[in-house]
């Protein structure tokens, strides 16, 4: 038999043991209530940026698509700019654009002068990307032989092919237009493989210079032979004086070849004209004009 003072003191000590069970039971609980709440805020707040981030333009994949044109040689905003012929940027870039006497012309403008200072090489591919980001072509058609230096780095800026008009006898499968004249004398016919344009393809067509307009209209019989459509012919210098030239002067007109050729409609641009070439190379002691004709 247990004493009073014995029962007492079981009694105490068992008091003592529930009310520190039920007190751990509790924190335990509120511990629990906290947590899940922690977990149900911080998931909202996931799911907040979630949201805010897809609200937001896509910045991480915009730059990644900036860097990728950076490592194709290409710079430009998505943003398009219009560019003048004979504007600021073209009044810069004629400063690398010197003439020699070269193949019996008096100034013959070399693009060497460019090719060898990347920033403005690229200043030139990037003004032609902003021009033709949105006009909405299929293929891009550089010309032998500039074309082939000029075409690629912008065909590559705006994710579309480029494919050769090469002279005859350098390609399979080609068909071949027929021959024209040039500033510099006759020329056999350009030639372009035959599955390279599509009915309906729109081409953009690039060389480095148009001046009489023979070597276009060559490239241009070329792909409405295959049934595609040029949107336009774009050169890094146009000369103004063979457009239109008064009958006394003697010169061709690219006006009258072209309309000859039902091609008129085809628009030419040029970034930069005569007007503003007028750095003169330094020629070497020496300097004789090797050029093929005269």
């Amino acid at each position: 038999v247990l004493s009073k003072a014995t029962l007492s003191k079981h009694l105490f000590l068992t008091t003592v043991f529930l009310f520190g069970l039920v007190v751990s039971t509790v924190l335990c609980e509120v511990n629990t209530a906290d947590s899940t709440s922690f977990n149900h805020q911080k998931s909202a707040a996931s799911t907040s940026a979630t949201c805010t981030n897809e609200s937001q333009p896509h910045i991480t994949d915009d730059t990644t698509s900036s860097h990728q044109s950076t490592n194709i040689m290409s710079t430009s905003s998505t943003t398009s700019k219009s560019y003048e012929q004979d504007g600021d940027e073209a009044r810069q870039i004629a400063k690398y654009l010197p003439y020699f006497p070269f193949k019996g012309i008096p100034r013959f403008y070399d693009i060497g002068g460019f090719l060898e200072k990347p920033d403005v090489f690229q200043q030139i591919v990037d003004i032609f990307v902003s021009r033709y980001r949105e006009i909405g072509i299929d293929s891009i058609a550089g010309l032998d032989a500039r074309g082939f230096i000029l075409g690629p780095p912008i065909a590559l800026a705006l994710r579309k092919p480029f494919l050769m008009m090469r002279k005859q006898g350098k390609m399979p499968n080609s068909i071949s237009s027929d021959a024209y004249d040039t500033e510099y004398g006759k020329r056999s016919g350009l030639t372009v493989q035959r599955d390279k344009i599509k009915k309906g393809d729109r081409v953009l067509i690039i060389d480095d210079l148009v001046a009489t307009g023979g070597t276009l209209s060559s490239a241009i019989n070329l792909v409405h032979m295959l049934g595609g459509e040029v949107v336009e012919c774009a050169c890094v210098v146009e000369l103004k004086m063979f457009v239109d030239p008064p009958e006394d002067t003697g010169l061709p007109s690219r006006s009258k070849l072209f309309k000859s050729h039902n091609i008129n409609h085809v628009p030419v641009w040029g970034l930069i004209s005569e007007d503003v070439l007028t750095v003169e190379a330094s020629l070497p002691e020496g300097y004789v004009d090797d050029g093929e004709e005269h």
